[in-house]
């Protein structure tokens, strides 16, 4: 069965071509323009409760980190299928969560609470819910990012409610962090404070202040983790780019503080716009936010050369994403090309707002099937490799196109992504030789052809190579088995389709 649906695609694919437009993709593998880390991809976890609400609906249900169904089976397979996957615990809340940790026994439940920070009241982290927590991700293989509450032991202003004020406290964070060493628990990072950046987001902290707050981190990151080799990094500040405050803070923190340097996207705006899911196929609306990337990459490289620069949390759409379209395959539209973009303008990793919860999920809140933008996510982890290679063409600017080294053997992988509902006929030319790749006939390449269920973008199933992609029947990640074409023939890149194509037979000296 299986057999027959790959002939019936390729031949479908044949016809295609003859319809299609002809675009000549340049790939320059000489040298490198970017490098991202080996685990680029990162989902988050929040700590919403489930009556967190926006637009009249409320998305969350049991998906924050304190009621989260640890014990489900495809939301471990989920995570296990990545091995592994860099996962950051953070978002709104976490400037108001304490740790039942020292002598602390009372543990509060996140309330509704008007003139709470977010409408919400202050929360707590069992120490039994940490071990929990642990246990899961220490059996999945999770490389953990901690978002550490930076509001400890600071005020409002009397004349400013937004403005915190006073020095970070960090002694319920230390005995956080003792109880997890004594425990074996492995952190990859610790960050600190969520979008108390610029003017803030619910609450803002001064970028001299927050300088002085995280480099009290540090040196309580060097005390307690004293082997270098196994130290968690330190990354801050968490929030939305601000030119003058990020300036402002770089410049206050000294040599070796932060490891890295953390930012948020929302890029598309509210979750109910209604013209989101033209934004999303909108070449421009994509291409408006390069420039943030671009500036945040330099004030990083200008300031603190030693750190790295991550997306720390990008869901779209803001408050919960687009009931309509977050969760659909119209959304990896814009998640591959966000991708791309920030891997080309030297982002290490991205964190996908969220794994599960909100309409952004990258999995289904309720049952944890795993949406369209999960298989795109897992795809990218699996082919595109750490250096990033330039690539352009002449044709439409629907067609947006990023290459990597391939992370699967050797060659390149290249991730094409047609916004239109024309098909393109894509060529790949070797600027080394300036020729299509015509020489190379009889050896094959590996195609993985990303399509919605009936032709329809808004639709929650993807097809891989015209087949959906399920869970087994023992509820484990489907296999994603590649295509193989003709190297020396030309990509058919259909209709509002996502193309990774791996080429083991391109010459690409980078490599």
């Amino acid at each position: 069965m299986i057999l027959k649906v790959t002939l019936c695609y390729i031949l479908l694919s044949l016809f295609s071509i003859s319809l299609a437009e002809d675009v000549k993709l340049r790939v320059k593998g000489v040298t490198t323009i970017a490098k991202t880390d080996e685990n680029f991809i990162c989902a988050t976890l929040d700590w919403w409760p489930p009556n967190k609400c926006d637009y009249n609906q409320c998305p969350w249900g049991k998906s924050g980190i304190l009621n989260l169904d640890l014990e489900n089976k495809i939301f471990s397979n989920a995570v296990k299928a990545f091995n592994p996957l860099r996962i950051r615990l953070g978002g709104s809340l976490q400037d108001q969560i304490i740790y039942q940790f020292g002598n602390r026994t009372k543990c509060p439940h996140i309330k509704k609470r008007q003139g709470g920070l977010f409408g919400f009241s202050k929360g707590c982290l069992p120490k039994m819910r940490w071990d929990e927590v642990n246990d899961f991700f220490n059996k999945t293989g999770v490389r953990l990012t901690f978002g550490l509450n930076a509001l400890i032991g600071k005020h409002n202003t009397e004349d400013d409610k937004k403005t915190w004020v006073g020095d970070w406290n960090p002694r319920n964070a230390m005995n956080l962090m003792k109880y997890t060493i004594s425990k074996g628990y492995k952190i990859d990072s610790y960050e600190l404070g969520n979008e108390l950046c610029g003017n803030g987001i619910g609450a803002r902290v001064d970028s001299v202040q927050y300088a002085k707050d995280i480099t009290k981190l540090r040196l309580i990151v060097n005390q307690l983790y004293p082997n270098p080799s196994t130290r968690p990094k330190v990354v801050g500040p968490g929030g939305f780019f601000s030119k003058d405050w990020f300036a402002s803070f770089l410049q206050n923190v000294g040599p070796g503080v932060v490891d890295v340097v953390t930012h948020h996207i929302y890029n598309l705006g509210p979750g109910d716009d209604p013209g989101l899911i033209n934004k999303i196929q909108d070449p421009y609306s994509l291409s408006d936010v390069a420039q943030t990337f671009k500036d945040i990459s330099e004030a990083v490289k200008d300031f603190t050369p030693w750190a790295g620069t991550w997306v720390g949390e990008a869901g779209g759409a803001y408050n919960s994403g687009g009931k309509h379209v977050s969760h659909t395959f119209a959304n990896g539209f814009w998640y591959l090309d966000q991708l791309g973009m920030t891997s080309t303008l030297n982002h290490k990793v991205y964190c996908r707002q969220t794994l599960v919860g909100g309409n952004y999920a990258l999995l289904n809140t309720t049952t944890f099937i795993p949406n369209p933008d999960y298989y795109g996510a897992l795809l990218w982890h699996r082919l595109m490799g750490s250096n990033v290679l330039s690539v352009s063409h002449e044709g439409s600017h629907n067609l947006r196109t990023y290459a990597h080294c391939s992370k699967k053997g050797p060659g390149i992988t290249v991730l094409l992504i047609n916004l239109s509902n024309s098909t393109f006929n894509v060529s790949l030319v070797n600027d080394m030789n300036m020729s299509p790749m015509e020489n190379i006939k009889g050896q094959m390449r590996e195609e993985y052809h990303l399509t919605p269920k009936d032709g329809n973008i808004q639709s929650d199933v993807v097809l891989l190579n015209g087949t959906p992609l399920k869970l087994t029947e023992s509820q484990d990640i489907p296999e994603m088995k590649p295509v193989p074409v003709d190297s020396s023939s030309p990509v058919n890149v259909g209709a509002h389709s996502i193309v990774f194509v791996h080429l083991q037979s391109f010459r690409a000296p980078a490599c």
